[in-house]
């Protein structure tokens, strides 16, 4: 006897709806989010519990609470929906989904929430506002056609760049300043923490030996990742990267000489958007490492015959970061440190 449960969560309440083997709606109630409360619901209902849930602020820890008590737990991307909206109608037809299998995205939820997943997440975040503050500190001075470096950053060096600036503008100008170093310092110590918790992590050395990837990028892999069997083949680990090739095509087919024969059409329509934003920098600022070192390296040398061959830099980067992602994950499948024998020397033409 299965039954399904869709929650629509929300901060103060959650409704919930549940659906027979039939598709016979049984049963729905508003509960307040609380995590008792939840699991309390959850187990009050007889049979085999499938439950679902839309991806969200709270679905992290709700995934991780109600699993103990339900035979499996879903956590999906929101779709957009025609016609008449509102709480009840969304966890009917979230339920539905679940018991007929169309759900079309489901989301990755870690088993447990792990130490290293939040410095990940925490360096994240502060790396991002250090970068806001100064692209704001360096467009205030664009503002008033004042040339800048990397000196206006420096708290030493801020009072002569200051006088540059008229009166009404001066104090904005140390007030980001005064945030800039605020942030410089909670940016660091999130980066220290990052690197406390890699070192519990044996993998996290050994994919650092990867070409262009470091500690720091090692570790933004494995927190989100997780675990290499969750792709089955390298173009599954593209596509989440958001390092995917799109194609696209149409009247794929003409008459030549009485047969059918392809069309020359151009089929490609750039990479997938659907993906993790991070893991698409990650890889790509490894490519852009690896270029810039140089060096006799075999990934290197393979960038430099493309761009021999005639393939926009662009384009040879691009592959350059498809190639470091595919060796990521084969090395953490395979527990390897990297080996540049490995990689067969492709012939452009």
């Amino acid at each position: 006897m299965d039954r399904y449960i869709a929650l629509d969560v929300h901060m103060q309440s959650c409704t919930v709806a549940v659906v027979g083997e039939s598709g016979r709606r049984l049963k729905s109630q508003v509960i307040e989010t609380n995590g008792q409360a939840l699991v309390d619901a959850v187990r009050g209902i007889p049979g085999r519990r499938h439950v679902c849930l839309e991806e969200g602020t709270q679905s992290a820890w709700l995934s991780e609470l109600l699993r103990p008590h339900a035979d499996d737990v879903v956590v999906t991307l929101p779709e957009k929906r025609k016609g008449p909206k509102d709480d009840l109608r969304d966890a009917w037809a979230l339920a539905e989904d679940l018991r007929r299998g169309s759900l079309r995205a489901v989301v990755y939820k870690a088993p447990h929430c792990t130490g290293l997943r939040d410095a990940v997440r925490g360096y994240t975040m502060l790396t991002g506002d250090l970068v806001r503050v100064k692209n704001r500190i360096k467009a205030l001075y664009r503002s008033r056609g004042v040339p800048t470096d990397a000196r206006v950053y420096r708290a030493g060096e801020r009072g002569h760049w200051e006088s540059k600036l008229p009166v009404s503008q001066q104090r904005l100008a140390v007030m980001l300043g005064g945030y800039l170093d605020l942030v410089e310092q909670a940016q660091g110590e999130a980066e220290s923490w990052m690197r406390e918790e890699a070192k519990k992590h044996v993998v996290i050395k050994l994919l650092a030996t990867a070409p262009g990837m470091g500690r720091v990028r090692t570790a933004q892999v494995v927190a989100i990742v997780v675990t290499p069997e969750r792709f089955r083949t390298v173009r599954q680990f593209w596509s989440y990267c958001g390092l995917g090739i799109v194609t696209r095509s149409s009247s794929d087919w003409v008459q030549e000489g009485g047969r059918w024969v392809r069309a020359q059409t151009i089929q490609t329509r750039g990479l997938n958007r659907n993906r993790h934003p991070l893991l698409k920098t990650v890889f790509k600022g490894a490519a852009t490492t690896v270029i810039q070192r140089g060096g006799d390296q075999p990934l290197h040398q393979g960038y430099q015959r493309m761009l021999a061959a005639g393939t926009k830099p662009n384009l040879a980067k691009l592959t350059l970061a498809r190639r470091i992602a595919a060796t990521v994950l084969s090395m953490w499948k395979h527990q390897e440190v990297y080996d540049p024998k490995k990689h067969r020397r492709t012939q452009t033409a």
